[in-house]
């Protein structure tokens, strides 16, 4: 199994702990909230530490696809770095106020952030799928050009 692969199932099961811990909390059940909130931030945390580690340490793959495809692959690779850049920012944010016990703003962003949340999950699967499984992967390089093709 390859770390990509791996890093894609940690995202995957981040997002299902937020998922659950949305649902869980619309039913009133705080105590579970907080506990799937918490492995969900957890298992962001090792995807985190596991992308960032191989790309220091390995590199990154560039898109291996047919060059008229290349255009859309990039955008959509842009949409999910702005979604999981939030995603992260404000994850941290909303996880802070709900331990800080500030339900105002943790009630006001734990929706929005859990949405763009598991938007920039599944846009990241989209992206494990079309660098590895859709089309063959293309060299391995560093992260700026591996992102914008120069």
């Amino acid at each position: 199994m390859n770390i990509a692969l791996i890093n894609a199932i940690f995202i995957a099961i981040s997002a299902i702990f937020v998922a659950v811990g949305w649902f869980v909390v619309a039913n009133g059940n705080k105590e579970l909230h907080k506990k799937m909130m918490f492995l969900g931030a957890l298992f962001a945390t090792i995807f985190f530490v596991t992308y960032v580690s191989k790309t220091i340490l390995v590199g990154s793959t560039a898109f291996g696809g047919p060059e008229e495809v290349k255009i859309y692959y990039t955008l959509f690779l842009i949409f999910h770095i702005i979604l999981a850049m939030s995603a992260a920012v404000l994850g941290i944010i909303t996880l802070v106020s709900g331990y800080k016990n500030n339900m105002r703003l943790h009630r006001k962003l734990g929706p929005i952030t859990s949405i763009i949340w598991f938007c920039g999950a599944s846009t990241g699967i989209i992206v494990y799928l079309l660098l590895y499984v859709i089309y063959p992967p293309g060299e391995v390089t560093n992260v700026f050009r591996a992102i914008w093709g120069f």
